[in-house]
C-alpha cells in the first residue's frame, strides 16, 4: 500500500524531540543522561544511512539528521546547566563532534550504495542492527539510573509519550511504504518497547507513591477539618431538701406539743 501523505506525516511526527524545551524552561539537566544524548547522536549516522541508501520516505530520511543535531544540542544543555560551562564552550565541544558525524554519514552512505548495487546485503544490515543498539543503549542508560535511584528522573514523560509516539508514528510509516522493511520495524519498535519499559517504571516508582502521598494529605486535612466533638453537659445536682414525709412529721410534732400546752393550761 503506497499513502505519500500519511507516510510523510507521519515520518514527521517521528522526528519530535521536546526535551530541550524541557531542559529550557526549567534551566536544569539533573537526572537526564548525557551520554544517552552521544549514543543517540551517534545512533542518528547508521539510522540515517540506513533509511537513504533503503530509499525511505523524505521524512525517514530526514529524521536521523534532526536526531543527531537535537541529541548534540541536548548534550551541550547537560554540559550548560549541569557541569556550568560556558555557551562558547559547549559550541566547540559540539560543531566539530557534529561534522566528524556528518561526514562519516556521508561516505558511509556513497559506500552503502555502491554496495547494493552489487547485491551485498551485509553491511545496510549491519547499519540497521547498529543504529538499534546504540539506541536501546541510549535508553537502557536511563534504566540503570532508575535502578540506582529508586524513581525515574531526569527526562520528562511528557517526552517519552512523544517520543514513543514518534517510534509508534515511524513504524507505522515504514509499513505504509511501498514494502515493509522488516528492519526497519525493528529498529523503531525496540525503542518503542524501551520507552514503554520507561512508562512502567514511572507508574510504579514515581506515579503510585504520590497517589499514595497525596492520598495521605487528603486524609490529614480532613481530620484536621473535622469539628471538635462538643463537651458533654454536666449532670445538673439539686440542693438536698427535706422530703414531704419529713415535713410531715414535723408538722405533726408541733400540733401536738401545741395541744398539750393548750390543756395544760
Amino acid at each position: 500500500m503506497n499513502n505519500p501523505i500519511a507516510e510523510n506525516v507521519l515520518g514527521t511526527l517521528g522526528a519530535l524531540l521536546p526535551q530541550i524545551f524541557i531542559n529550557y524552561k526549567r534551566h536544569h539537566t539533573e537526572g537526564l543522561q548525557p551520554s544517552m544524548m552521544l549514543l543517540w547522536a551517534a545512533a542518528g549516522v547508521p539510522l540515517g544511512v540506513y533509511n537513504i541508501v533503503e530509499e525511505f520516505n523524505i521524512a525517514l530520511r530526514i529524521q536521523p539528521q534532526i536526531l543527531t543535531i537535537l541529541s548534540l544540542t541536548t548534550w551541550a544543555q547537560c554540559l550548560y546547566y549541569g557541569k556550568k560551562y560556558p555557551i562558547m564552550k559547549c559550541i566547540t565541544f559540539v560543531l566539530p563532534l557534529l561534522f566528524i558525524l556528518g561526514g562519516i554519514e556521508t561516505g558511509l552512505i556513497f559506500g552503502l550504495k555502491e554496495a547494493k548495487t552489487h547485491d551485498i546485503k551485509w553491511p545496510i544490515i549491519l547499519m540497521a542492527v547498529l543504529s538499534a543498539s546504540l539506541l536501546a543503549a541510549g535508553v537502557l542508560r536511563h534504566y540503570w539510573d532508575i535502578y540506582v535511584h529508586r524513581t525515574v528522573r531526569g527526562i520528562s514523560f511528557f517526552f517519552v509519550g512523544i517520543d514513543a509516539a514518534g517510534d509508534l508514528f515511524s513504524i507505522i510509516s515504514v509499513l505504509f511504504g511501498p514494502k515493509v522493511d522488516v528492519l526497519g520495524v525493528v529498529i523503531y519498535g525496540t525503542e518503542l518497547g524501551l520507552w514503554t519499559g520507561i512508562f512502567v517504571c514511572g507508574g510504579i516508582f514515581n506515579l503510585v507513591p504520590w497517589a499514595k502521598a497525596r492520598s495521605k494529605r487528603e486524609m490529614e486535612v480532613e481530620i484536621e477539618m473535622e469539628p471538635e466533638p462538643e463537651p458533654e453537659p454536666e449532670p445538673m445536682v439539686l440542693d438536698r431538701v427535706p422530703s414531704s414525709s419529713s415535713v410531715f412529721r414535723t408538722a405533726s410534732g408541733s400540733q401536738v406539743v401545741g395541744r398539750r400546752a393548750w390543756l395544760g393550761s
